[in-house]
Parts: C-alpha cells; structure tokens; sequence
C-alpha cells in the first residue's frame, strides 16, 4: 500500500471515530476507550472461553478448544515480550497475573482430560 493512501486512510479513521465520539457524546451514552488494560483483558476472557471456564457468548455453552487457548495464551506471552519496559506496574501485574493463571488453568485442564 503505498504511503499516500495509508495516511488517507489513517485520517479517515481518526475523523469516523471523532465522530463517533461526538454522537455518543450527544446522546449522553458512554464511550469506551481501548485501553492497554481492556485489550489484555480480552485476550485472557477468550482464552478462558476456550478452556471451557467461561459460557461462549455466542453458543451460551462451555466448549473447549484448547489449540485456541493455547494460541491466546501464546499470544500474551508474545505481548508481554515486545512490550517489556513500556508497561506501566499495574499493566505489568496484570499481565504476569494473567499469564500465570491462564498456564495453571490450562495445565489442571489437560491433566483432568488425560
């Protein structure tokens, strides 16, 4: 893609979700910004998701894919590598938190499946 259309691009973004913000504004309703905190925790509900710990939103069902968890999973471990030194301590704790928690839940799960 070359350099020109990606700016136009990257400034229609920026000016749909300003936008956005505005209505939302209007109407009195909340926006939700992404934050750092938001995006780890939505990696880690879809890896519990995946472990069958949470009901999937979209069956109402607990299923297990565990190639699925172990890739979010995976995932976190990737973001917690290319982010180090650039977290702040609650974003850090969080994500060791998660990591080792979803790794212990995944564990106990493929033991109890043996």
């Amino acid at each position: 893609m070359n350099e020109e259309i990606r700016k136009k691009t990257d400034e229609d973004w920026k000016t749909q979700v300003d936008k956005e913000k505005s209505e939302t504004e209007e109407a009195k309703e909340i926006y939700h910004q992404p934050t750092f905190t938001i995006f780890l925790s939505s990696l880690s509900m879809q890896a519990m998701i995946a472990m069958g710990k949470l009901e999937n939103p979209l069956t109402n069902k607990a299923e297990t894919n565990y190639d699925q968890a172990r890739f979010l999973i995976d995932t976190l471990e990737i973001i917690k590598e290319k982010t180090k030194g650039n977290l702040t301590p609650e974003e850090e704790k969080l994500l060791g938190d998660s990591l080792f928690n979803l790794r212990m839940i995944y564990i106990q799960e493929k033991e109890e499946k043996k």
